[in-house]
């Protein structure tokens, strides 16, 4: 049977859209697939060190030949990239924070971008090692980044996460924004802000269920 794999980055919890919005597509996805298996990966709740030059070493330091020290180095790594490598399908929440990315999810990404465990070269040319995956990625962004507005050239969450995520091997990647989420504080209704946005994820999970019938 399938499996999920549910990551959340937003720190601000039952104000946040993202985890709102990933919550729905996870509940659709459960629906959807009632033998399948969700793996839940909060990163506000996961402390992710940033990578320094003794985990770099262990990285490039043959298995075979790790010191202890290196794999307790590596052992969050490891367990990361376990979940990564079980499941099937992805959902990330999103939020976007200073045209970027939450620098939780970028420690995250650090830590799962491992050459011969998630990439690799051969003739100078890089091979993502993480195939027939698929990713959903659901952002929420205050302001409107969209292709055709005036913003849209500070956007770098979607193009930075199918960048990197494509050089993994993801090339099967969906990417759903709520926009414009900055009116929810000057009295927007927060149902009626979400309801669209809500339809979206809840028929891409259904759209997913297609792969595994």
């Amino acid at each position: 049977m399938p499996t999920l794999l549910h990551i959340d980055s937003s720190p601000l919890y039952g104000r946040s859209v993202s985890r709102e919005l990933t919550g729905a597509f996870v509940a659709q996805w459960k629906s959807s697939h009632p033998g399948g298996t969700v793996i839940d990966r909060d990163l506000n709740s996961t402390s992710i060190p940033p990578i320094n030059a003794d985990w770099v070493s262990a990285v490039y330091t043959p298995e075979e030949a790790r010191t202890p020290q290196q794999k307790e180095l590596l052992s969050l790594s490891d367990s990361l990239l376990a979940e990564l490598e079980q499941a099937d399908e992805y959902v990330f929440g999103v939020p976007m924070h200073n045209f970027g990315v939450p620098s939780v999810l970028k420690l995250w990404i650090d830590q799962i971008s491992r050459v011969g465990r998630t990439f690799s070269y051969a003739d100078g040319k890089p091979k993502g090692l993480i195939a027939g995956k698929r990713a959903t990625f659901i952002i929420a962004t205050g302001g409107m980044y969209d292709a055709q507005t005036q913003m849209a050239s500070f956007n770098f969450v979607e193009p930075y996460l199918r960048s990197v995520f494509g050089f993994l091997g993801v090339t099967d990647a969906t990417f759903l924004t709520a926009g414009g989420t900055m009116a929810l504080s000057h009295g927007k209704d927060r149902d009626a802000f979400l309801a669209p946005h809500l339809q979206a994820v809840q028929t891409q999970a259904q759209i997913l269920q297609g792969g595994h019938a």
